[in-house]
């Protein structure tokens, strides 16, 4: 190992750990020592409380009430039933108070047992010392006023001696002054957060409302005492308004209350004793949280301890470098040639995707887990570990792309040795129903080849109308060039692939290099001269240049595509050029004959044939050279329609060569290929399987947000996970996108926006492909058409409806979330923000398909010249010309006129 690249690793992974020292300093509090006046305690466990219907032992109340009694004198309980009744006699035993309560709900039936045991429990135990008859009841229009003003009546007169009040918040007992006449005392209920209050200004407005009950007493001139039977803080859960729920919250508020309780004799009970987890089904994610020990009978630092938010923290930081720093000198040790400023950038980002994951197993593993949490999961979890994946891949192709060493490519022929020869080269170009005038066009380019040897294939497949195959026939007949030859194939098989199999059997037998290009490219005269001789080396089984289009300043349309296109010429064939594991195109490429037929010609089973034979090469042995000068330019589709038509093919085909030739692209299966070369394959369609696991977390965040809607006090939105595959993946993609073209293709800042806001509207077409490429194997073959109509604004509109319609669903989820809870939950409205970020692909294509179909957007039209049909065919049609329909086939018949 280099050690460098030791440093660097252990640099990194010190800097990482050191983050959860800097997130982890301790607040500065002085710990409250002493006994609090009491505590709110409610029995149940995780695995018994009222969602299974079990109740907690003896034993387990038991050990409870002594972990209790070590902090406080008296409890206060909510209901008399189940577990709840043994209390006071175990609290008895104890030397513990207790404030007995009944549960009052709407069923009076219920509301009898609940009254009668509370009048046996206070009769029956000397630890009973006053008694609460409901909680929150009219808060929660459980029962009207006079209703329960009647059961205060009836157990004051059932427990005479022993004083009764009610529970409620400060507000009612404020709105409700004639509950003040019924009771004893008046038991309060004051929590700052639920009313939103941020942490620093929670104590003195608590202290105000309990003054304001005061001056409500005292204005009827009554002389009761007030008790706070509900005051706290969470430690954990969503922010209300101003009011964060954390640990270090929770003991700033609890030890500063106490402190100003003790001197302002104010008496109160902490909610709660134990964290309830059951309690996250009914009153989300807040109400399992309020406890002064956890769930699993751990004492919290809230009131004693030091104040962090994580207190493990020492374990998280030794488990980022524990796991980071050998994954970082892993992924350094691997020959990627670079500088020592993207081996440091490298080092980030393996080292960022650890502590992200650690994170994540922090919040998580410091949560009860409802079945919403379960679910999420389950479904969000293992794609984001593949979106943290390809996140890394991603930086691997930016600093392959920004700080590479000296590179491994080819960049000249070799120099020619012996007697080697330009070789004989076959150019195949397969069409389909394409317009004969740019046929003619690609043709008559060909004819200007600077070469001395080479024959030229037009191989027409499937193309039905007479009127647009015949003209083209017929200009090659016209050339009386016996090196240009036309083929018509009438209902053949296997699409463009069948075409190219059928031209290779037709190859003249002394051609040693097949040739092919798109029905409307034309290439510059040099094309063959300059890329032949790096033949002159036998591993060489492919030579690629770059795609390239004329038409990119037609509109600006086109002039976005163009810049999108570029991009993977002027970036990933580069890096991939450096591991020999390009990405054959169907054009512009040249093609070894002994080994196109060594490795069985073209696949006509992948709608993607052209990349499907450059990784049978690959496995095969040979080598490739990527030059990125261009030879040849062709035409782009001429509406958002069909550009997304044709990268969706893309995808799905890539999805296809990844099944069809999984066992040589997975790393534990054939070495077929060098792992250089697997993992080009597998990082250049990883972007394609993110855009696929963004779609399912886009109907993942859709259905939450109903949740939401539906149960707003149940469910909570999942931002933990949301937060780094939304928002996270969203930001470094474009950002990465926008430096590289900044620092490596040359367009101006304005194409480069254009060019992010093209890709961008693909996203949905590709992740639908991946989906689909995934579980189906039969999809058509897709012409990207060329030089078609421009649609109408109509079109342009159905052309991304389905977009559209799911834009609307993106916003309208998040502006109805943001009306129901966002003026109360700031993190709903974060929430909001990524549903409205998850629609800015679905936008884009939108405004693509705009852009496309708005003559605002036109410049001028392709300059294609009038009659150059006419001018190019003689007068009549030969009756005689042959139509160079293979055996067996039935010519279509035509007109001799």
């Amino acid at each position: 190992m280099r050690l460098s690249n030791a440093l660097i690793g252990l640099l990194v992974a010190l800097l990482f750990a050191g983050a959860w020292v800097l997130l982890n300093r301790p607040v500065d509090e002085e710990p409250w020592t002493q006994d609090v006046s009491g505590l709110t305690y409610t029995p149940f466990r995780e695995d018994a409380n009222p969602t299974n219907g079990r109740e907690p032992t003896l034993a387990q109340v038991r050990e409870d009430l002594s972990l209790m009694a070590g902090v406080t004198s008296q409890l206060r309980t909510y209901s008399t039933t189940g577990a709840n009744y043994g209390i006071p006699t175990m609290a008895d035993q104890m030397g513990l108070r207790v404030m007995a309560g009944a549960w009052i709900d709407v069923d009076a039936e219920k509301n009898r047992q609940e009254i009668d045991n509370l009048v046996a429990m206070a009769l029956n135990s000397g630890s009973v010392s006053r008694v609460t008859v409901g909680n929150e009841a009219i808060y929660k229009n459980l029962v009207t006023v006079p209703e329960l003003i009647a059961y205060i009546r009836e157990v004051k007169r059932r427990l005479p001696g022993i004083p009764v009040s009610t529970a409620e918040p400060y507000g009612v007992w404020l709105d409700h002054p004639e509950l003040l006449d019924e009771v004893d005392f008046v038991a309060v209920h004051i929590l700052p957060f639920w009313n939103g209050i941020p942490v620093e200004d929670a104590v003195a407005w608590t202290l105000g409302n309990y003054r304001a009950v005061q001056d409500a007493l005292k204005a009827r001139g009554l002389d009761k005492r007030v008790v706070l039977t509900e005051v706290g803080w969470p430690s954990q859960g969503l922010q209300r308004q101003g009011a964060v729920a954390s640990p270090v919250n929770q003991g700033l508020f609890l030890r500063n209350f106490v402190r100003e309780a003790k001197m302002a004799d104010i008496e109160y009970f902490i909610i709660e004793g134990f964290d309830q987890p059951w309690k996250a089904e009914f009153e989300g994610g807040v109400g399992a949280y309020w406890g002064v020990w956890d769930g699993h009978r751990e004492l919290k630092p809230a009131l004693q301890g030091t104040l962090v938010n994580y207190q493990n923290w020492r374990w998280l930081a030794g488990a980022t470098i524990l796991f980071g720093l050998p994954f970082v000198l892993w992924m350094l040790r691997a020959e990627l040639g670079l500088a020592g400023r993207g081996r440091f950038f490298l080092a980030l980002m393996g080292q960022g995707g650890v502590m992200i994951g650690v994170w994540i197993y922090a919040t998580y593993s410091g949560r009860y887990l409802t079945w919403f949490d379960i679910v999420a999961l389950a479904m969000i979890a293992p794609a984001t570990i593949l979106l943290l994946a390809i996140f890394l891949i991603e930086g691997v192709e930016m600093a392959l792309n920004l700080w590479l060493g000296q590179t491994r490519r080819r960049l000249v022929p070799p120099p020619v040795k012996g007697s080697w020869h330009l070789p004989k080269v076959s150019i195949h170009v397969p069409c389909y129903n394409e317009p004969p005038e740019m046929m003619i066009d690609t043709i008559r380019a060909l004819e200007q080849l600077d070469y001395p040897d080479f024959e030229v294939l037009i191989i027409d497949n499937n193309t039905r109308d007479d009127a647009v195959w015949r003209p083209v026939e017929a200009y090659v007949a016209s050339l009386d060039r016996p090196n240009f030859r036309f083929f018509h194939l009438p209902k053949w098989p296997g699409f463009k692939a069948g075409a190219l199999n059928y031209g290779l059997s037709q190859t003249h037998p002394q051609a040693e290099i097949v040739a092919t290009i798109d029905s409307d490219y034309i290439v510059r005269p040099d094309w063959l001269k300059n890329l032949a001789p790096h033949f002159a080396d036998p591993n060489v089984a492919l030579v690629q240049a770059p795609q390239d289009y004329r038409d990119g300043g037609d509109d600006l349309f086109k002039r976005m595509c163009f810049w999108e296109y570029a991009g993977f010429f002027h970036l990933g064939m580069k890096t991939r050029d450096e591991q020999n594991a390009i990405i054959q195109h169907g054009t512009m490429a040249l093609i070894r004959k002994a080994a196109l037929q060594q490795v069985g010609g073209w696949g006509e089973w992948c709608i993607t044939e052209d990349a499907e034979l450059g990784l049978r090469l690959f496995k095969a042995g040979y080598r490739a050279i990527y030059t990125e000068s261009s030879y040849g330019k062709g035409l782009m589709p001429d509406s958002f329609d069909a550009y997304r038509k044709q990268r969706y093919r893309w995808a799905y085909g890539a999805m296809t060569i990844l099944k069809g030739h999984a066992r040589d692209l997975l790393p534990f299966g054939r070495r077929a290929l060098e792992p250089g070369q697997r993992y080009q394959f597998l990082a250049g369609w990883m972007p394609w399987i993110a855009d696929g696991l963004q779609l399912l977390f886009v109907f993942l965040a859709i259905f939450w947000s109903l949740g939401m809607l539906a149960f707003p006090d149940k469910v909570e939105p999942p931002l933990t996970l949301y937060l780094i595959v939304t928002l996270g993946m969203f930001f470094f993609k474009i950002g990465k996108s926008v430096w590289l073209y900044a620092r490596k293709v040359p367009c101006s800042f304005a194409d480069n926006l254009g060019a992010a806001l093209a890709g961008l509207s693909l996203s949905y077409a590709v992740s639908k492909a991946v989906w689909s490429g995934l579980f189906t194997s039969s999809l058509p073959f897709h012409r990207t058409p060329k030089l078609e109509n421009q649609p109408a604004l109509i079109r342009g509109l159905v052309a991304a409806r389905e977009e559209t319609a799911i834009l609307l669903l993106l916003v309208g989820s998040g502006i109805a979330v943001m009306w129901q809870r966002g003026a109360v939950e700031p993190t709903t409205m974060l929430w909001a923000i990524l549903l409205f970020v998850q629609a800015l692909p679905f936008l884009a294509a939108l405004v693509m398909s705009m852009i496309n179909v708005l003559p605002v957007f036109k410049w001028r039209r392709p300059a294609i010249v009038p009659g150059i049909v006419a001018a190019a065919l003689p007068a009549k049609l030969p009756a005689d010309l042959p139509a160079h329909t293979p055996a067996g086939v039935q010519p279509i018949a035509r007109d001799p006129a």
